[in-house]
């Protein structure tokens, strides 16, 4: 049986690799938006988080969003990290 490779993804706060399914893509749309991408298929420009409370705090102290998109990112966008990592949660 063939061994399928793992996609893996620097988390734009903690810079550590981690598989792709483990975190969140951010999208900066073509249309200068930033939104959460749950499908990963989004077009823009992607940046990935870690799905942990501690990751999103450092992010926003450090603007590693701001950062890795290329645009300031509102703090509602950690707000929406925050609810959307609750519910994967539950």
């Amino acid at each position: 049986m063939k061994k399928r490779k793992i996609p893996m993804r620097k988390c734009v706060a903690s810079q550590e690799m981690f598989p792709k399914k483990e975190l969140i893509r951010v999208v900066r749309t073509p249309e200068n938006e930033v939104v959460i991408d749950p499908t990963g298929k989004k077009s823009g420009r992607g940046a990935y988080l870690c799905a942990k409370e501690e990751y999103i705090v450092l992010a926003q102290k450090k603007k590693a969003l701001d950062r890795a998109l290329k645009v300031q990112v509102d703090s509602s966008i950690y707000e929406e990290l925050r609810e959307y990592i609750k519910g994967k949660a539950e």
